[in-house]
């Protein structure tokens, strides 16, 4: 399977726009050969066009129907598995081991996915059957349950090619919740992209689907964003990226006559807190878990440990020490691109000339393009608290450590974080008894809030919330990773006094796909 370089229209190929990009491969610099065209205005709204018309007959798809598309989609990625993990390496620098890995979780939420819409039950079916005898007046029988929403626009990440890109988690909950979609393909990865999208189309006509199930549009240009944004027959919109990015997404779509929502993951520093009994404890297995958890993937997880509260103590100084030498004695890693790169150290040196702030360690820079250096970074209390800038991501390998005189600093600090997708805390058990109001500031402040762990790593599971409190996500209520997905892109619709033969199967009073629902106030398991 060859890239093209071509827009995909449903299951037409396009490529009528005079501008072209080119990936680079971020370890060496060079430009990859393929030219991708940036896809014109007429043939995105073409896009969308076909996704408004193939919704109206994808939304109808059984859940079977819909679950045997997601497990083809997975079918048709493995089947190329070799491939895709070789182009996206040049276009992304990441080794094959973890794009293998990346691919595993891709194919894995997809047919997790699958499994949701075999049982049924996540339509949340609410039943209030009629009482006409009820006085003073008759009761109607209501019913009620999610349904899709319609075309929806994802932007791939650049952090996460397979998993947070073209058939990631947006594009999987989407479809998994009856909508179409018109994917706008991260320019740092198009080639991948462009494999990714083929396979979704091959899966699509092999499943019978509509023409228009499915589109990728590509573009270096924000305009191929905002055309997606501002297009009146777009319902609602994924995005993984910058908090400039989302932001600027987020308001287009406000400035629509028909606002949409906007669910954008778009920063966080994931602060880490740890306690003085544990450190006392375990200082040097701390370190050494706060090193590796700040350098996994070159730090460019939207969950690495930006922040790590320290309480002054003498266990703390061999806590830094052992920090220090670790990070001393790695080797840089090729970032993603050359911007993440530049954009990792401009955010260092927005804190370093900051007198308050102190570089204490700093990793070996190896031969190679786009190299990120890990770096840990200090600072007291009171300064981090009078500055909110100490407080911006720094996507990167770099950790600030942010020491305090006793728990009313730390209290002090958690009180007055802005909103992040993950907190960690560290400690005892008696730690965490006498720090037990840290942990319900840390509630407010957070979408996932771990205990002796560290927060890079996301499973996909029912569970899971990937979201947080602004500025981490532009709603959080809603979760971007996890089956709980699925219902950013519905909405609820209530049928009263229908016709029992007009009524979706899942409303149906025989209850014919055996599903959960809530039957007058009260759930009732399926015979």
């Amino acid at each position: 399977m060859k890239t093209s370089g071509k827009n995909i229209l449903g299951y037409n190929f396009s490529s009528i726009g005079e501008t072209v990009f080119f990936a680079k491969n971020p370890g060496t610099g060079n430009q990859l050969e393929t030219p991708y065209h940036e896809a014109t205005l007429k043939e995105i709204n073409q896009a969308i066009t076909l996704a408004e018309n193939a919704f109206t007959q994808y939304r109808e798809k059984t859940g079977e129907e819909k679950a045997l598309f997601l497990e083809t989609i997975a079918e048709e990625l493995l089947q190329i598995e070799e491939e895709l993990v070789g182009l996206c390496g040049q276009e992304t620098g990441l080794p094959a081991g973890r794009l293998k890995g990346e691919l595993g979780r891709t194919t894995g939420q997809l047919k997790l996915f699958a499994t949701v819409l075999r049982d049924g039950s996540w339509v949340d079916a609410r039943v209030d059957t009629a009482d006409l005898n009820r006085k003073p007046f008759p009761k109607s029988d209501i019913r009620q349950m999610q349904i899709a929403l319609g075309p929806v626009g994802v932007f791939g990440a650049s952090n996460f090619p397979l998993a947070f890109s073209v058939a990631g988690g947006d594009t999987a909950s989407a479809l998994a919740a009856g909508c179409t979609i018109v994917v706008k393909a991260h320019p740092a990865h198009p080639g991948t992209s462009e494999l990714v999208g083929k396979a979704i189309v091959s899966a699509a006509k092999r499943c019978d689907m509509p023409d228009g199930v499915f589109s990728l549009v590509q573009g270096a240009s924000i305009a191929v964003g905002q055309a997606i944004v501002r297009n009146p027959l777009i319902k609602a919109i994924g995005f993984t990226g910058s908090f400039r990015g989302g932001k600027a997404l987020f308001d287009e779509a406000a400035r629509r006559e028909e606002p949409i929502p906007v669910y954008a993951e778009m920063g966080s520093v994931n602060p880490v807190f740890v306690l003085p009994g544990i450190l006392k404890e375990n200082h040097q297995t701390l370190a050494e878990g706060l090193s590796n958890s700040v350098q996994l993937g070159a730090g460019q997880f939207c969950t690495n440990p930006g922040i790590t509260v320290l309480p002054k103590t003498k266990e703390s100084k061999v806590f830094e020490d052992v920090l220090k030498n670790s990070v001393q004695v790695s080797e840089s890693a090729t970032m993603l691109t050359e911007a993440i790169q530049k954009g990792y150290n401009l955010g260092l040196e927005k804190l370093k000339v900051k007198k308050e702030v102190e570089s204490i360690s700093t990793g070996k820079k190896t031969e190679g393009h786009s190299q990120g250096v890990a770096e840990v970074l200090s600072v007291c209390a009171s300064d981090f608290l009078s500055d909110k800038e100490l407080e911006e991501e720094v996507f990167g390998p770099s950790t600030l450590l942010v020491r305090t005189e006793d728990k009313n600093e730390i209290m002090d600090i958690a009180k007055n974080l802005n909103g992040h997708l993950t907190a960690t805390v560290h400690g005892t058990e008696e730690d965490l008894y006498e720090y037990a109001d840290l942990l319900k500031v840390l509630e407010r402040k957070v979408g996932r809030l771990l205990i002796n762990g560290f927060p890079t790593g996301v499973e996909v599971c029912h569970s899971m919330v990937h979201g947080g409190p602004f500025p981490a996500t532009t709603d959080a209520r809603m979760t971007s990773v996890g089956t709980a997905a699925i219902t950013r892109f519905t909405r609820p619709m209530c049928y009263q006094n229908y016709p029992d033969s007009l009524l979706p199967d899942e409303l149906k009073t025989e209850n014919p796909l055996s599903i959960l629902r809530m039957e007058n106030g009260k759930y009732v398991l399926p015979n």
